[in-house]
């Protein structure tokens, strides 16, 4: 699989290259060079097929060139144990509950995959790596779980103090050991910021082998296509026209839904729903790209200013506005129609919804010219995980999952630090 660098087109790199090194030169973010079609008879077999051949083969059209089928097959075995299955709202409203994981979101999806690379390029050598990623939530816990005691591994969280749940602070800044969270004095975009410098900066790059676990990381990106395939494969009508609807702040996941339609999924179009951040709503309706800073929502894990993966949608549509408003429509949604539309959605269907989902499937609604399509929303995150929100919305709490209590029965290991680099990067050169 080779790619390439989308501020640097001549730069090439191996997936193995691009796995360790997380980010280009000048910030660019790496794209496959090509996109592979699946054969026809993949999708004529899918059916027959389970979760884990289905990840394999999706991974192993692109990788096969680096990573032998009986690793790959360990990866995927160990990585993706469990299951994304897809629940009927109506005949025509589904929900593909990505929150089935080890820290009930999907990015365990991506982490775990990514944990399980790492490891398989690494064993037998004297290497170590540490990761350095920046959250607003759920990407934290997922990421400190994946890569919890592997060795040869540090991690280091940039988070944004006071700006993600409780429940999400616990899963990662508890654990120790290899873990290291950082609560910073700012925004989610702030710490976004510190990460790309860190890059950028030749000291540190000279004395760490630093890589990143965002969606920045192509690595992120792949195992995330795999569950767009598992929709479909659960669909009972597959030649019905489908619609996803996707909750959207750094765009990671529909980047991968988009991925995932050049691979052959025939998805008839993306909603990408965000919250009061709306930078690439905004984007959607006008051709004006404009990052801005955040702002904090119910929806936290979306409040994204200036979303990474922007720029690699642009680099799938050849940057052609046209092209990409006719795949992708998008809405901007607010708190209050968040706390609305969990209530409606508990109340009809007796479903509880994330606040995530919840900007989804409020989204879902606003657009009637769609009305007629089978649309799969992807509930991202369990709602036990917004607790206060949920209370707010129904009036009584979630249930919590017992893998939340556990959490919250740790101890908080955390150091704080300002939005200042210097800071920063005395702590990843002292650590």
């Amino acid at each position: 699989m080779k790619l390439y660098n989308t501020k640097d087109k001549s730069e090439s790199v191996s997936f193995k290259e691009a796995l360790f090194r997380g980010i280009g030169s000048k910030s660019g973010l790496y794209m496959p060079v090509d996109i592979p079609l699946l054969q026809k008879s993949f999708f004529e077999n899918i059916k027959e097929k389970t979760f884990q051949e289905i990840c394999f083969e999706i991974s192993n059209l692109l990788l096969k060139d680096e990573i032998p089928e009986s690793s790959l097959q360990n990866i995927i075995s160990n990585a993706i144990n469990f299951d994304a299955p897809l629940v009927n709202l109506n005949d025509k409203i589904k929900v593909l509950e990505l929150f089935h994981g080890p820290t009930l979101a999907f990015k365990d999806f991506g982490a775990r995959f990514m944990a399980e690379s790492f490891a398989h390029f690494i064993q037998n050598q004297n290497l170590e790596t540490t990761i350095l990623v920046a959250t607003s939530g759920d990407t934290g816990s997922a990421v400190a779980n994946a890569f919890y005691k592997k060795p040869g591994i540090k991690v280091i969280l940039l988070y944004p103090a006071g700006k993600v749940s409780k429940i999400q602070e616990m899963q990662f800044a508890t654990l120790g050991q290899n873990i290291s969270a950082l609560e910073i004095s700012g925004t989610f975009d702030d710490c976004q910021s510190l990460v790309k410098k860190s890059f950028g900066d030749k000291e540190i790059a000279r004395r760490i082998n630093l890589s990143s676990a965002n969606s920045i990381n192509i690595a992120r990106l792949i195992p995330q296509t795999f569950y767009y395939f598992r929709a479909y494969q659960q669909l009972a009508n597959k030649s019905e026209p489908f619609i996803f609807c996707v909750p959207s702040g750094n765009l990671g996941n529909l980047t991968a839904g988009l991925i995932s339609q050049k691979m052959g999924l025939p998805v008839h179009k993306f909603i990408s729903a965000v919250n009061s951040n709306s930078v690439f709503s905004d984007y959607i309706s006008t051709g004006d790209f404009n990052p801005r800073s955040s702002i904090s929502t119910l929806s936290n894990a979306m409040d994204v200013g200036n979303p990474n993966n922007f720029e690699r949608i642009t680099e799938i549509f050849n940057s052609s506005h046209e092209e990409i408003k006719s795949n992708i429509e998008s809405i901007s949604i607010s708190d209050k129609e968040t706390i609305e539309v969990i209530k409606k959605v508990y109340d009809e269907f007796d479903y509880l919804i994330d606040p995530h989902g919840a900007v989804g499937f409020s989204a879902m609604q606003k657009f009637s010219q769609l009305y007629g399509h089978t649309k799969i929303l992807l509930e991202t995150a369990h709602p036990a995980k917004f607790g206060n929100v949920i209370k707010s919305a129904i009036g009584k709490n979630a249930e919590l999952p017992e893998s939340l209590k556990t959490s919250l029965t740790g101890k908080k290991q955390t150091v704080n630090l300002s939005g200042n680099f210097k800071e920063l990067k005395e702590f990843l050169l002292q650590n």
